[in-house]
């Protein structure tokens, strides 16, 4: 065997065997949980916001961008090499070899950097909430008392002084967010928030142009929110990108985790912010499974909020029309996803949960005045 094949597959042995640790680590839920998510995971997490505090740009993508163009490079000088022949026949194997133990690097790197955390158990689990399905009245009850709570918030913040109206920077939404992390920790520790990095993304007209409201970089461990957003929005998605550095890895346990947060945060623009964003959710589903009472929960929205939305699907229109489409029909037309209905048994997860969390103060008070 020649030198050069002994060395590669030597490195593949190594970086396979970790994969394989690494993978069968992930099937073990209870096992990530104790061993990563509660204890490795929490280190690496604040060792990466440490560093990636010293910048005040997203290094996480410069980091990107260097590995795009170190792929790039390496595909354009084979694939040089392979158009002029100057590749030996015996060597044409090694490309793909190299080209696995790259791919391994990769995996091990995202799976420990933060990867892991999508095997374990349930978020609403942890933090003890139950996954008691609805019924169609108790969807209805759960919009009307979210309804009633954004509107109270509505016309608490219509009454504060002017001065309190200007728009968010990132350090702003940081230190409110870290505020709100740390009040929740406090009966929870699931909530602890250690060595906050939160970061505007760089270009903010590109990301808005993809979708994209922010997002997390494991490479870097910085929460990247897209400051072009509409100010109703910032809050809550600073609380859900945060959501993703404490471990949080899929999307729908973010979305609980932020709005529960900014739910309980003393601000009440976070508090707004959280009720705001999931009362799209909880209007989708009505739509869906309740129809008939979509048009009366409609009406009953404090006009002020009735215009944030509205404001929404304009900022969506203009920058990106299949999140225009999404926010459109939740509120103007019949509901589809892909040009297909979901049907009456939709539960999207996000509902369910907030339903759970909420379901003791629907069957209190009916039909009292609602207070947040």
């Amino acid at each position: 065997m020649h030198t050069i094949y002994r060395k590669i597959w030597k490195q593949l042995l190594v970086t396979s065997i970790i994969a394989a640790v690494v993978f069968l680590w992930g099937l073990s839920s209870s096992l990530t949980e104790n061993l990563y998510s509660n204890t490795v995971y929490p280190v690496i997490s604040a060792c990466l916001r440490s560093i990636s505090s010293l910048l005040p740009f997203p290094i996480g993508d410069l980091l990107y961008v260097l590995l795009i163009l170190y792929v790039t490079r390496s595909v354009y000088i084979f694939a040089k090499k392979l158009f002029r022949k100057e590749l030996q026949k015996h060597h044409r194997l090694l490309i793909p070899l190299k080209v696995l133990h790259f791919g391994l690097i990769l995996y091990i790197t995202f799976k420990i950097l933060w990867g892991l955390n999508y095997s374990r158990p349930s978020i609403s689990s942890t933090l003890g909430i139950s996954n008691n399905k609805y019924s169609d009245k108790q969807l209805v009850q759960l919009a009307q008392l979210l309804i009633q709570k954004i509107n109270h918030l509505e016309t608490l913040r219509q009454a504060l002084p002017s001065e309190n109206n200007k728009p968010y920077t990132v350090k702003e939404l940081q230190v409110k967010a870290t505020q709100a992390y740390y009040k929740r920790s406090k009966n929870q520790a699931f909530f602890r928030y250690r060595s906050p990095v939160v970061k505007p993304v760089i270009n903010s007209w590109l990301i808005t142009k993809i979708g994209l409201e922010g997002y997390y970089n494991p490479l870097s461990g910085e929460a990247n929110v897209n400051m072009r957003l509409p100010e109703p929005d910032l809050p809550f998605v600073t609380s859900h990108e945060i959501a993703h550095q404490i471990g949080v890895a899929r999307e729908d346990e973010a979305n609980l985790v932020g709005f529960l947060v900014a739910i309980n945060s003393d601000d009440l623009d976070f508090q707004y912010s959280g009720y705001y964003a999931i009362l799209k959710n909880v209007l989708f589903e009505v739509r869906l499974i309740a129809p008939d009472e979509f048009e009366a929960l409609y009406d009953s929205i404090n006009p002020g909020t009735l215009q944030d939305y509205q404001n929404g699907i304009a900022f969506w229109r203009y920058y990106n029309n299949k999140m225009f489409g999404y926010m459109s029909a939740t509120l103007d037309s019949f509901l589809k996803i892909n040009n297909q209905q979901k049907g009456i048994d939709s539960y999207q997860d996000i509902v369910l949960w907030v339903y759970n969390v909420h379901e003791q103060e629907i069957k209190e008070i009916k039909g009292k005045t609602l207070q947040p």
